[in-house]
């Protein structure tokens, strides 16, 4: 990278421009007033205009020199012309806006704050209220859901701030995602959607209740093991949910409203008042049902032997 020389004037009046091959090349090929840009890594130089000497007779070409400035942040500045001084108002006669500076005398656009607004039409109706009315806006009745992405929930399993829990446990809701950190209380509007980004990083058989869960969720999770279960809290259900110590008895959770209804009772979406996702709970009680009995009944017999042992003794 060839540097910018930094002034005629601190030139000694001996210096040959010629020794340099790069200037001698430049200058032969350029024409009068011609202008370069050189970066350098520290500053910016400019090559002002080029002034050539007379050339001798018989068309030999003579020393030519060079000026150049540097451009720094001191010396920048706009072109002639570029900005203009704008106008003062209100300081007499002679910026000629003075006294009502261009305002006139009284009236509404006059006064300080004073105008009119764009719509006004002079009394007559306005546009935008003789056109008829279309369409119409359902923000009021949106359902905000928090996505969840099944990716996010791996990399915290990975951490190990999510505990898998196993068959005999109760599978992961919306509490235990809050008590992990993955999201907060206050973000949770209407509930936890799960989506599948990620799906390729997962790998641990998650079971868990959310709100809602889309196709390509479904099928990351179950081709792993996992389970997932659609479940519907209004605004009082996920109160409970979340934050069980504001009550002092747990309120019954709602049922899902006509409009939810289809939802929560399709298997495709895996609904927890789908048939099959009912039958699953049945025999799931139904074998802890047995379970129990079974240790119940362990638990009699060891007392009996306890107490035909004592009775011998």
């Amino acid at each position: 990278m060839i540097f910018g020389i930094a002034s005629r004037r601190f030139l000694p009046p001996s210096f040959d421009f010629s020794c340099s091959s790069f200037v001698s090349t430049l200058l032969s090929s350029s024409a009068s007033h011609q202008k370069v840009n050189v970066v350098n890594q520290a500053s910016l130089c400019c090559f002002s205009s080029v002034s050539h000497a007379s050339k001798p007779a018989g068309g030999a070409q003579g020393n030519v020199q060079e000026i150049v400035e540097f451009l720094t942040l001191n010396n920048i500045s706009d072109n002639p012309g570029a900005k203009r001084k704008g106008r003062r108002i209100g300081r007499g006669i002679g910026c000629s806006k003075g006294k009502t500076s261009g305002r006139g005398h009284k009236g509404q656009k006059a006064r300080a704050g004073g105008g009119v607004h764009p719509t006004f039409e002079g009394g007559q109706t306005k546009f935008y209220k003789r056109i008829p009315k279309r369409g119409f806006t359902n923000k009021n009745f949106k359902t905000d859901m928090l996505p969840l992405n099944v990716g996010k929930l791996q990399d915290f399993i990975d951490m190990g701030r999510i505990n898998l829990p196993g068959s005999d446990d109760k599978p992961l809701d919306l509490k235990d995602l809050v008590d992990a950190g993955l999201t907060k209380c206050s973000a949770i509007n209407d509930g936890v959607k799960l989506l599948s980004d990620g799906r390729e990083r997962l790998r641990s058989p998650i079971r868990i209740h959310v709100s809602r869960a889309s196709q390509g969720a479904i099928e990351a999770i179950e081709s792993v093991g996992g389970e997932v279960t659609t479940v519907h809290y209004n605004k009082l259900a996920l109160r409970a949910l979340l934050k069980p110590d504001k009550f002092s008895i747990i309120p019954r959770f709602a049922r899902p409203p006509p409009k939810l209804m289809p939802y929560y009772t399709s298997y495709k979406n895996r609904g927890y008042l789908s048939q099959e996702m009912q039958l699953k709970k049945l025999k799931l009680d139904i074998e802890n049902i047995t379970t129990s009995d079974d240790a119940l009944e362990e638990n009699n017999v060891s007392n009996d032997n306890s107490r035909d042992d004592n009775d011998k003794q």
